[in-house]
C-alpha cells in the first residue's frame, strides 16, 4: 500500500475501520437478541406445538416424550422448568434486569478502565468472554439444567463483559473520523445495532422451535470469532500506522500520554490554508512527501510537560451536556430495550404467531430504527442542533407508542406499520445520543484537547441509559 497516495490510503483505512467496528458491535447485539426470541419457548402453550415437527431434545425431554402417551395435564407442560410456573413472567423479567443491571453498573466502570488499557486488547477480551457466556446459557438446554440461579448468574456475567464493547468502538471510530458530518456518518454506522438485532432474531428464530440451545450457542460462537478478528485487525488510532515516530521528529509535533498529540482548532489567515483533520495531517507528516501549511497544525503543549491523564468520573460529569443527555437516553433506552426483550412475546400473544414468526416480525422495529438513526444524523448535521433533533423525535414518539397497542390489534398490516414508525422515532434519538452526541461531548472544547475523556463520557451516557 506504500505506493498509494496518502489521501487514498487514509480513505481506505477509514473505510476499513468503519466496516470492522460496525461488524464488531453488530455481533454484540446479535448475542443479546436470542433471549427475547427464546422466551416464547421457555414458557410455551402446548397447543402451539407443530405436530410432526422435527425437534432436537435434551436428555430429560427424550425420557418424558417416550413415556407421555396422554395429553399434557395443563397448557404449560411443554415449557422449560423453572419457567413453567405461574410466575413465569417474573422469572423471565428477572433474566432481563439481571443482565441490564449488570450492564448499567459495569458500564460506568468500563469507561474508566477502557481509558487506561489498549482498546484492541480490552475489546478482544470482552468479545471472547461474551461469546463464552452467551453459549453457556444455551448449554443449559443440552445439559438439562433447570436451575434458575444458573441462568441468572450467566446473564449477570454476560452483562458485565458486554460493557467492554460500546466505549471501545465509539472511541476507535471517533479517533478516525472528525467532527464534520459526524451525525450522518455515525447515524449510518449506528445501524449496526439494528442489523445485529435483525441477525440475532433470524439466527435464534431458526433454531428456537427445534433446539433453543443453539439459539445461544451459535451467536456466542460468532461473537467469539469476531473477537479473534478484532485482535488481529483492529487499528485503534491513525498514529498506530506510521505516525508515532514521525511526529517526534517534526519540529511542531509533540507527543504526550500514550503517544497521543493534542490539537486545538486551528486559526487560519486565509481561505487557502484550510484546516485538516488531525488524523489526515498525521499521515501527511509520516509520509514525508507532502508539504503541510504551518496554519494546518496548532499544537497545545502538555500541562507541565507531563502526560495527559485520563479524565476522572466526576470530571466527565462536569462536561456541559453529559448529565442532560444521559437522562434523555435513560428514557429513550427504556423504551428501546422494552421492545428488544419483550416485543416477540407481545407479538405472539397479540397476533397469535409462533416464536419463530414473532421473532422475524419483530425485526421490523429494527428496520425502522436504521432509517430513524440515519435521519436523525442528517437532520442534526444540517441544523447543527443535536438536542433539538432528539427532543422533536422523542415528542413524536410519545403519542406513537401510546397508540401502538390499540392500532396493532387491528391486524398484521397495522402491526407492521406501527413497528416501522415506532422503531424510527425511538431509535433515532437513541442512536444520535449514543454516537454523535457522545463523541461531541467526549471531545468538548472544555477538555482542551484531552482525548482521554471519550470512553468515559460514552460509558456514562450509555450506562445511565441502561438504568432505564
Amino acid at each position: 500500500l506504500c505506493h498509494l497516495p496518502t489521501s487514498v490510503l487514509y480513505f481506505r483505512y477509514r473505510a476499513f475501520i468503519f466496516i470492522l467496528t460496525f461488524l464488531l458491535y453488530a455481533s454484540f447485539h446479535l448475542s443479546r437478541k436470542p433471549i427475547s426470541i427464546v422466551k416464547g419457548e421457555l414458557h410455551r402453550y402446548c397447543a402451539t406445538l407443530h405436530e410432526g415437527g422435527v425437534r432436537f431434545s435434551s436428555q430429560s425431554q427424550k425420557a418424558s416424550d417416550s413415556t407421555r402417551r396422554h395429553p399434557p395435564d395443563n397448557e404449560t407442560d411443554c415449557s422449560w422448568a423453572p419457567f413453567d410456573q405461574d410466575n413465569y413472567q417474573q422469572l423471565l423479567g428477572a433474566l432481563d434486569y439481571s443482565f441490564l443491571c449488570a450492564y448499567a453498573i459495569g458500564m460506568y466502570l468500563s469507561g474508566i478502565i477502557g481509558e487506561r488499557l489498549p482498546i484492541r486488547y480490552y475489546l478482544t477480551f470482552g468479545m471472547l468472554a461474551s461469546g463464552a457466556f452467551t453459549a453457556l446459557f444455551g448449554l443449559g438446554y443440552f445439559y438439562d439444567i433447570h436451575s434458575f440461579g444458573f441462568y441468572v448468574v450467566t446473564q449477570i456475567i454476560n452483562g458485565l463483559v458486554q460493557t467492554t464493547g460500546w466505549p471501545s468502538v465509539v472511541t476507535c471510530l471517533s479517533n478516525w473520523f472528525g467532527k464534520g458530518r459526524r451525525g450522518l456518518i455515525m447515524g449510518i454506522w449506528n445501524s449496526h445495532t439494528s442489523v445485529g438485532n435483525i441477525l440475532g432474531s433470524l439466527i435464534a428464530g431458526y433454531w428456537v422451535s427445534t433446539c433453543w440451545g443453539l439459539s445461544f450457542v451459535v451467536p456466542g460462537a460468532i461473537v467469539a470469532a469476531m473477537g479473534v478478528v478484532c485482535f488481529l485487525f483492529l487499528i485503534e488510532h491513525p498514529k498506530d500506522i506510521a505516525c508515532s515516530s514521525s511526529l517526534v521528529a517534526h519540529p511542531r509535533g509533540h507527543e504526550n500520554g500514550a503517544h497521543r498529540f493534542r490539537l486545538q482548532k486551528p486559526v487560519f489567515v486565509d481561505d487557502k490554508a484550510k484546516p485538516l483533520d488531525p488524523e489526515m495531517q498525521c499521515l501527511l507528516l509520516s509520509d514525508g512527501k507532502h508539504p503541510v501549511h504551518q496554519n494546518h497544525i496548532v499544537v497545545l503543549p502538555a500541562d507541565g510537560g507531563g502526560g495527559t491523564a485520563a479524565i476522572s468520573f466526576t470530571g466527565a460529569l462536569k462536561i456541559p451536556g453529559v448529565i442532560e443527555f444521559s437522562l434523555c437516553l435513560l428514557f429513550a433506552k427504556l423504551v428501546s430495550y422494552t421492545f428488544l426483550f419483550w416485543l416477540p412475546l407481545y407479538i405472539t400473544s397479540v397476533d397469535h404467531l409462533d416464536a419463530r414468526q414473532a421473532g422475524e416480525l419483530s425485526t421490523l422495529f429494527d428496520v425502522g430504527g436504521i432509517f430513524g438513526g440515519i435521519l436523525a444524523g442528517v437532520i442534526s448535521d444540517r441544523l447543527e442542533k443535536r438536542a433539538s433533533t432528539c427532543g422533536l423525535m422523542l415528542l413524536l414518539a410519545a403519542p406513537t407508542l401510546y397508540m401502538f397497542s390499540a392500532i396493532s390489534r387491528m391486524g398484521l398490516e397495522a402491526t407492521i406499520a406501527m413497528l416501522l414508525l415506532s422503531g424510527a422515532l425511538v431509535s433515532g434519538p437513541y442512536a444520535l445520543i449514543t454516537t454523535a452526541v457522545s463523541a461531541d461531548l467526549g471531545t468538548h472544547k472544555s477538555l482542551k484537547g484531552n482525548s482521554h475523556a471519550l470512553a468515559t463520557v460514552t460509558a456514562i451516557i450509555d450506562g445511565t441509559g441502561s438504568v432505564g
